[in-house]
């Protein structure tokens, strides 16, 4: 196999989508536009990944640091000035080179493979991706000869009526002989209305050489999809939804309404786990087998063990055990760790908390900034005062303790082992094991007191 190179062009402003993040950070599914690019070709397999960048050069090369190399196109003038950015890096090298646009987020490595496979079967010196669309209106279009080879490329409006009427359009999606690529080049010249270097260029430069120049049709036009404003973006991010939904339900996964769910494409999602609808998976989230999630749930860069339910609720950046039981209307915040066998009830609030095995905080609780046992009872209304204006402090509440309802522990504190805290106490000092300890004023009853306010009427 021939060494294989891929230059991502990446570098247009993107003035359609009328936004002030650049256009290929734009997220399709959870990730941008560039990243879902990337790792398809990195799929494939490459020696050597160059990403051409320009506006918002220092933000695209963080997103993608360390698994590409990135040239600069200071001044965008066209799709062959900004090829030319990766000379120094690429022109002496023997092997192919795939051109893709940064902007074409649901490309797959399978099509790219293909691409490429057709490239080195047809002995070429470039080949082009091309689509079958039924209203081709403003693409250029393919034009081949009697042997299926391409003669050349006619932009939509320097086409006559015979040419228009050929629905094979040119996707910008291209592969190169590497040191081919290059030498034409230095050779295409900017006379044209814009007055810009246009990658097309090259094909007629090497047509008129005398060179092979292939085609591939795609079957799947929609994945050459190029997104220039907000509208190809939800066309994007509808087909991006489409394909992942239906790979999780291949894998075993129930989607109630597929339509209505939206998952990151770098989530993963055990068999038999019945997702409802409203659903929203976001990062990269695992969930376990046998899972019921939703309706209305958010889940964010957080896992989630086996058997475990979630409703109505909101789970970032937090770790959920094996049959655990939250919701509905529970807020788990990050770096929370909800143990195996745990019930967090309707509006219950975890933030910065460990929460141990088979405890329970079955409604209307603030727990936050805690070492929460095993076997712990939260009542009603149960509150860790963590934080006292300037600094947040922990609460430890030790295994088998029982919180009466609306008690508020006051941190830092510690509950001893198998303590119990009356209902309605506020608790500022530690209590030992196995106490009870009782935080709240003595009840004084003042008989007849309605009627002298009645009598002062």
């Amino acid at each position: 196999m021939s060494n294989r190179y891929a230059i991502i062009l990446a570098a247009g402003q993107g003035t359609r989508m009328k936004s002030k993040l650049y256009k290929v950070l734009h997220p399709v599914c959870g990730k941008p536009m560039v990243e879902h690019v990337l790792n398809q070709i990195m799929a494939v397999g490459m020696n050597e990944v160059v990403t051409v960048v320009g506006h918002g050069a220092e933000r695209v090369q963080a997103q993608l640091e360390g698994r590409s190399e990135f040239v600069l196109q200071a001044e965008q003038l066209g799709t062959a000035h900004a090829v030319m950015q990766a000379k120094d890096r690429l022109q002496n090298k023997e092997g192919i080179t795939l051109v893709v646009c940064g902007d074409t987020p649901l490309i797959t490595a399978d099509t790219m493979a293909s691409l490429i496979q057709h490239h080195e079967e047809q002995q070429a010196k470039a080949t082009i991706l091309t689509a079958h669309q039924e209203q081709p209106d403003g693409y250029g279009r393919i034009i081949r000869d009697g042997s299926g080879f391409v003669q050349r490329i006619v932009e939509h409006k320097d086409a006559n009526d015979v040419e228009r009427g050929v629905k094979e359009i040119n996707t910008g999606t291209y592969c190169f002989d590497n040191k081919a690529l290059f030498e034409a080049l230095e050779k295409v010249n900017n006379d044209n209305v814009q007055g810009e270097y246009y990658l097309p260029d090259v094909i007629e430069i090497l047509q008129s050489q005398g060179d092979t120049i292939g085609a591939f049709q795609t079957p799947l036009a929609h994945e050459t999809l190029g997104v220039n404003d907000r509208v190809a973006l939800s066309e994007a991010e509808q087909l991006m939804r489409v394909r992942i939904n239906e790979q999780h339900m291949r894998n075993g996964v129930t989607l109630i309404d597929p339509a209505s769910t939206y998952i990151s494409s770098d989530a993963s999602i055990g068999q038999d786990t019945v997702i409802y609808p409203g659903t929203v998976i976001e990062g990269k989230s695992v969930v376990g087998e046998d899972c019921t999630i939703g309706p209305n749930t958010e889940l964010k860069n957080s896992t989630v063990a086996h058997r475990t339910s979630i409703r109505q609720s909101v789970v970032h950046d937090s770790a959920i055990g094996s049959d655990v039981t939250i919701g509905p209307f529970a807020h788990i915040r990050p770096q929370s760790t909800i143990h195996d066998e745990v019930k967090i009830g309707n509006f219950v609030e975890i933030k910065k908390t460990n929460f141990g095995k088979g405890s329970k905080a079955s409604h209307l609780s603030y727990i936050g900034d805690a070492e929460v046992g095993a076997n712990v009872n939260l009542g009603c209304g149960s509150i860790t005062v963590n934080y006292d204006g300037q600094n947040k402090h922990l609460t430890v509440i030790e295994d088998n303790v029982f919180v009466g309802c609306n008690s508020n522990l006051v941190a830092p504190v510690t509950i001893g082992k198998g303590a119990y805290v009356a209902a309605g106490s506020t608790i500022t000092e530690d209590v030992p094991g196995e106490a009870l300890s009782i935080a709240r004023a003595r009840q004084v009853n003042k008989e007849d007191y309605v009627k002298k306010i009645h009598t002062k009427k």
